[in-house]
């Protein structure tokens, strides 16, 4: 697509960004509340917020795709590497090499912050963004796992970031 640009995300973008978001939850099948829209975007607009967000602007200022991306600590590492959480491209840009666009920035990112990996998830039946991956990177050999809480086993202490194991 001639005349994409990629760049961060900025408040003026709300607007088209909720349309993109949508999009993306309509395509995984997730509604979107108002509550969590104005989450994410307070995040994507809070620079003391890990996450962050890059958009693809086309012609005539319109947005045509955006990524939301975070460092995520590696432990066994001891760094941070790259996390991409939403990557979605407008059906109307697709096939015109705006997500390959969107990935090389992306890697640039992760080089320019030191991580070593940028790492994401998709569906295993998301066909076409896994071709699209599979052209930009190396499918890892790792399955992923998903455990709703269980609010009666929660323990009786409580885990905060200045949380010190003390001995008695």
């Amino acid at each position: 697509m001639a005349g994409i640009t990629i760049r961060p995300i900025i408040e003026a973008d709300k607007p088209q960004w909720e349309k993109l978001y949508h999009g993306y939850a309509d395509h995984y099948q997730v509604t979107l509340t108002e509550t969590g829209l104005n989450c994410t975007w307070g995040w994507l607009m809070d620079r003391g917020h890990p996450l962050q967000g890059l958009v693809a602007e086309g012609e005539g200022g319109r947005l045509v795709a955006l990524a939301h991306f975070r460092a995520m600590p590696s432990p066994l590492r001891g760094m941070d590497i790259g996390f991409l959480d939403d990557l979605f491209v407008d059906p109307s840009a697709r096939g015109q090499r705006v997500g390959g666009q969107m990935l090389k920035q992306l890697q640039g990112i992760a080089g320019r912050n030191g991580w070593p990996v940028m790492r994401w998830i998709t569906r295993d039946d998301n066909y076409r963004a896994r071709t699209l991956y599979d052209r930009h990177a190396v499918k890892a050999d790792w399955n992923t796992y998903e455990m709703a809480p269980d609010f009666e086993m929660a323990p009786d202490f409580e885990m905060t970031p200045d949380f010190e194991n003390t001995k008695d």
